[in-house]
């Protein structure tokens, strides 16, 4: 191993920066709650407190436009914790005989 000098005769260190890969956001995806003639409206709004963190005037707010739309967005998360909320929606609405259904779908790229 050389040792580079300076014009002083002195030894120099040289360094090397390495650059941070960078990273990639993880793409996103909307939890889609469906309305049905079945889940009550009650139910569907201590789904979204609990399950969703909402408040109880989110909650009531999503429901109704779930309701009276056919379709609405429950949230965003990354793919795991989608597909882990609908799973745990799906077991409190098959424990409560109710038939409840969330789908989701990527979320449309701002890039």
């Amino acid at each position: 191993m050389a040792t580079e000098h300076d014009p002083h005769g002195e030894a120099a260190t040289k360094t090397r920066t390495k650059s941070k890969p960078e990273v990639a956001r993880p793409r996103l995806f909307k939890v889609l709650m469906h309305n049905d003639d079945y889940t009550t409206r009650d139910f569907v709004v201590a789904v979204l407190e609990h399950v969703f963190r909402m408040s109880e005037q989110e909650a009531v707010r999503v429901m109704l436009h779930v309701h009276y739309t056919g379709i609405g967005v429950a949230g965003v998360f990354t793919r795991e914790v989608a597909e882990t909320k609908i799973e745990q929606v799906q077991r409190l609405a098959q424990q409560n005989e109710f038939p409840l259904m969330l789908t989701m779908e990527p979320e449309e790229d701002d890039s």
